[in-house]
């Protein structure tokens, strides 16, 4: 289900902001501190793992569905959703009875019900492909009338534009892109002339006008085929990197994030092959940015409304969206690019003294800004993401 008032997705009547693994580690594996691996990334702020095939098959369908059911309880059972892919199955011909037909009925009516099912993902990137939207809205129609409990969730390439893209909002609940931006040329999975990492706020940007007012989810990177040896150079997202592209995604309206290639082994270091999945990558990168995001300071933010305030910023390479939770005013801010210099912030409500800048420490809390004539000063430099939040009630 879908909050429709913010685009949050719903998971048992509460607000949820998805964190997604796609593709998390292996359900039954270790991870470097000796907890299971799904246990290691649920107690780091992982809220979702993407899971399900894209080989389904009629032949196969009793086993593919039990090897699922396994992956739903063990995700379940440690506190983690799943969404679970569809491969190609969910885009059905105009006549009745199709096998793809027969299939999807399968699957959803034996997994539908799993308490650990929080969304289904869709064919992915059907506009790239191209596969038409008319047989993808017809297996829309018919898995909704399966499934009213959980959304379909279709992915696009982050090429293409809103003209083309938009059809594809009528099949689907909620639509997003994935971009990944860090290889050696910058920018190559984009095609596009915006080479910076700033390209993930351009994209969400474009997917939220082609949603047609539906939830966007952006996919961000951890490695990608384009990074991938011998053909490429391997590299990986630095933590500022990362945070920039992950708070960029939700100023631009973002209501959920996947991080891929996780599980890719090509340039992994031997003792990540060996667990099956990049911890290095997790420890040094991920697992920050997902403890701020499912921290008790910012994830009341994610899921909220945006706040009635319109806040202005004194540099033009400032994106920033405002968000009213929990007795809190939140400014969520990021430099696209330039230099660094103080930013003027202002337009804030009147009464407001001060704030604070949550995970930026000093003497040991959260660093403290001072607000004068509903207007403030920072620092920031390229690619910094701020998080400010201050004591409201509208």
């Amino acid at each position: 289900m879908i909050d429709s008032g913010t685009g949050a997705l719903l998971i048992g009547g509460a607000k949820v902001f998805p964190i997604i693994l796609s593709n998390g580690p292996p359900p039954a594996g270790t991870a470097p501190s000796g907890k299971n691996a799904l246990a290691e990334v649920a107690a780091g702020g992982v809220n979702m793992i993407r899971s399900g095939s894209g080989t389904w098959s009629i032949e196969l369908a009793d086993g593919q569905i039990a090897a699922e059911r396994s992956v739903l309880d063990a995700a379940g059972g440690h506190g983690l959703h799943c969404w679970t892919w569809l491969g190609k199955v969910p885009n059905l011909p105009a006549q009745a009875g199709s096998a793809n037909e027969q299939l999807l009925v399968k699957i959803v009516d034996a997994l539908k019900g799993h308490s650990a099912l929080a969304a289904w993902k869709g064919v992915d990137e059907p506009a790239l492909a191209p596969v038409p939207a008319a047989g993808l809205v017809r297996a829309y129609r018919r898995l909704r009338a399966l499934d009213a409990d959980h959304p379909l969730v279709i992915i696009e390439a982050p090429l293409g534009a809103v003209a083309a893209l938009a059809p594809y909002s009528a099949a689907l609940d909620i639509t997003g892109a994935d971009i990944y931006p860090v290889s050696y040329p910058p920018g190559a999975h984009a095609g596009g002339t915006n080479t910076d990492i700033s390209v993930v706020g351009d994209v969400t940007r474009k997917l939220v006008q082609a949603a047609r007012g539906k939830p966007v989810w952006t996919t961000l990177q951890i490695a990608w085929s384009g990074v991938l040896p011998p053909a490429h150079v391997p590299r990986f997202p630095t933590l500022l990197e990362e945070r920039f592209m992950a708070y960029q995604a939700i100023v631009a309206g973002a209501r959920g994030l996947a991080f891929f290639g996780g599980h890719l082994t090509q340039l992994m270091r031997p003792a990540d092959v060996q667990s099956g999945w990049n911890w290095t990558f997790w420890e040094r990168v991920l697992q920050p940015l997902v403890g701020e995001l499912s921290s008790t300071a910012i994830a009341p933010a994610p899921v909220a409304p945006a706040a009635a305030v319109t806040i202005a910023a004194s540099a033009a390479d400032i994106d920033l969206t405002t968000r009213q939770a929990d007795g809190f005013l939140y400014l969520i801010a990021v430099r696209r690019g330039g230099t660094t210099s103080q930013i003027t912030f202002s337009g804030l409500p009147a009464g407001i003294g001060g704030g604070e800048v949550l995970f930026e420490y000093a003497a040991s809390r959260f660093r403290e800004v001072t607000v004068t004539k509903s207007a403030f000063r920072d620092w920031l430099g390229p690619h910094d993401s701020r998080v400010y939040r201050f004591p409201h009630t509208p």
